[in-house]
């Protein structure tokens, strides 16, 4: 049993950005996209949780198994909405902070077994979070809250208390 909850407590971890893999080094893979400090963060709106869920990484999250992704929303008209929602982390001098956080879109209708999401979105949302962009405002009130909620208690609230205003202005109290 004690097992059980120290794998469960590595699943719920950030990443935390580690040293550059390049090292100055100027060879193979220089100009790469590093994902080694993102993380992607459930919002079940639908069951009042969040969560992290490093299988969104790879389009294998929770959420995302045994469903057949479609390009048009109405065939998933009756669907569960979700939000993927990729932070990233960077060291400050005084601690980790969320850096950047944006969230996408993910409707899933498990009776039918489809789902929907724009993958150009999520690619791009994706890259904004790896630039410190925030972006959160297309997200509903009870997303956005869940999803603040979840951040400001992680690890004591440490990394949010050190993160930015415009992270905080973002998500509603």
């Amino acid at each position: 049993m004690a097992d059980q909850s120290s794998n469960q407590k590595k699943t719920n971890q950030f990443t935390i950005i580690k040293d550059d893999p390049n090292d100055g080094h100027g060879g193979y893979g220089v100009g790469a996209i590093s994902l080694e400090n993102m993380s992607s963060v459930i919002i079940d709106p639908n069951e009042d949780r969040a969560f992290v869920d490093m299988g969104a990484m790879h389009a294998r999250s929770e959420v995302e198994r045994r469903v057949k992704f479609q390009n048009d929303r109405e065939v998933v008209a009756n669907g569960k909405r979700y939000w993927i929602v990729w932070v990233t982390t960077e060291k400050g001098e005084n601690s980790p902070y969320f850096a950047g956080v944006c969230g996408s879109e993910i409707v899933v209708d498990r009776s039918i077994k489809r789902a929907y999401k724009s993958m150009p979105e999520h690619v791009k949302h994706m890259e904004k979070s790896l630039k410190g962009n925030i972006m959160v405002d297309h997200m509903d009130d009870h997303s956005k809250k869940l999803l603040k909620d979840f951040l400001a208690d992680f690890e004591g609230g440490d990394m949010w208390h050190h993160s930015s205003d415009e992270l905080k202005n973002a998500l509603p109290e």
